[in-house]
């Protein structure tokens, strides 16, 4: 009996974020759609809260699995675990109908900018002031973006200059071609991270600290399912905030593209958290890991989603990005290439990176 109140404790996160569901989907339509925007921003406040203290839960699992599996297989279900969020998220909106033609572009872009800029900065930063000079794995790193820029430019860019469709979007036939091809090409990279060439995605060399203490308390496939418990009703949960976010915007005037960038937030916390504790952890390949594959996931996998969602309902998906936000994707993809093509980090490389974050934010801000 103590030990089962032990473990009821000890999983607090998930029994807060099935709680909040409970409620969420049962309260009356005066709670959830309040008069004011006041009494609008506390239901928001309880969501988003309970939401990061889930993600704390899923990092948690996520790191039991990787004591216990090792890598690549560890990040690589944390990895796949957040993209089911944003899918799941993106899809459920576009199928009600609540979403306009920009949200999955908005949305999958603003995953880019957080992970490219704002966790690769912000691990890179801390990880260097704690530990110096960092390394990682160069062939996996390399791997990465060879496969993340072509699919980038393919998924963001090439939709706004082609001419077969009146506005930034695929034609049927290319919207069929491309989804085939992305969804290929990141099976060929998996094949690559999981079976022909797993050492490029594990540590270069042994850090100079010790190792952390196991994070696995049960067996290994209690912890995948207390994961996949908690990443469940987040997914229902992100439903629910997506609306309030929604409202929100719309009632203060606020750009639209900072939707994207909340629900991003969100989506993201849980890889965010794991990540900076890698790269203070002196694990900065576990950083990298996570990041890279975060987005290199969301390219690979969602922008299918989205195009077949799109064709089997004939809604109307721009996936085609303004020019500044070209400019901005442009300029991360060659950063990006240029600080994992040096095999070893510093602080300056984590400061270029969350400058590019915080102009990114200023133009959702003042485009």
């Amino acid at each position: 009996m103590k030990r089962i109140l032990y473990n009821l404790i000890h999983e607090r996160p998930i029994l807060a974020v099935i709680a909040t569901l409970a409620i969420f989907n049962t309260a009356p339509g005066a709670f959830l759609h309040p008069a004011t925007a006041v009494w609008a921003l506390l239901p928001f406040i309880w969501l988003f809260a309970v939401m990061i203290w889930g993600a704390s839960a899923v990092v948690h699992h996520a790191e039991a699995l990787a004591d216990r599996l090792g890598e690549p297989y560890g990040t690589l279900i944390l990895t796949l675990s957040v993209v089911v969020i944003e899918v799941a998220l993106i899809g459920s909106v576009m199928l009600s109908g609540d979403g306009g033609p920009t949200l999955a572009r908005d949305t999958m872009f603003a995953v880019l900018m957080i992970v490219l800029n704002g966790l690769v900065g912000l691990a890179l930063l801390l990880g260097a002031l704690r530990h110096g000079e960092q390394s990682y794995n160069f062939a996996g790193a390399s791997a990465f973006l060879t496969v993340l820029v072509p699919l980038a430019v393919f998924g963001l860019t090439l939709p706004a200059y082609t001419i077969s469709s009146p506005d930034d979007s695929f034609s049927t036939g290319q919207a069929l071609f491309f989804s085939v091809v992305t969804l290929a090409l990141y099976g060929v990279f998996l094949s690559i991270q999981t079976v022909r060439h797993r050492g490029f995605f594990t540590e270069a060399e042994e850090p100079p600290l010790p190792s952390p203490a196991s994070h696995a308390h049960y067996a290994t496939w209690a912890h995948a399912f207390l994961l996949l418990a908690t990443l469940l009703p987040i997914v229902l949960l992100s439903k629910k905030l997506a609306g309030f976010v929604d409202h929100g915007i719309n009632a203060m005037n606020l750009p639209g593209a900072l939707g994207g960038v909340v629900i991003a937030t969100i989506v993201l916390a849980s890889e965010g958290m794991s990540a900076v504790r890698a790269a203070l952890a002196n694990r900065l390949q576990r950083a990298v890991n996570l990041c890279l594959g975060a987005a290199l996931s969301t390219i690979g996998l969602t922008v299918p989603a989205v195009l077949v969602i799109a064709l089997t309902t004939g809604q109307e998906v721009v996936l085609g990005l303004g020019p500044q936000m070209q400019v901005m994707l442009a300029l991360t993809l060659i950063v990006c290439v240029q600080t994992f093509g040096t095999r070893r980090t510093n602080v300056l490389h984590g400061a270029v990176h969350l400058v590019l974050f915080l102009a990114y934010l200023m133009l959702v801000l003042e485009p």
